[in-house]
């Protein structure tokens, strides 16, 4: 899959489930868009963990430099 970004992904996901919805797709293209959709729904997953991860070592790099005093 192409290096794509998260909105670039999402727009892709919205215009073919507009197309969809519209019968602006015949049989014969179905299935790939379906594929496609799939396609883009894991990489929109991975891109969301990988952000939560990177914001989880921010906050625990956050923690570790200044620890709350109580």
């Amino acid at each position: 899959m192409s290096n794509i970004t998260y909105k670039q992904a999402t727009q892709e996901l919205e215009a073919i489930l507009k197309a969809i919805e519209n019968d602006d797709v015949d049989v014969d293209e179905l299935t790939q868009k379906v594929q496609r959709s799939s396609e883009l729904l894991k990489l929109c997953k991975q891109k969301l963990r990988n952000a939560e991860d990177a914001i989880s070592q921010v906050f625990k790099d956050i923690n570790c430099e200044d620890p709350k005093t109580e």
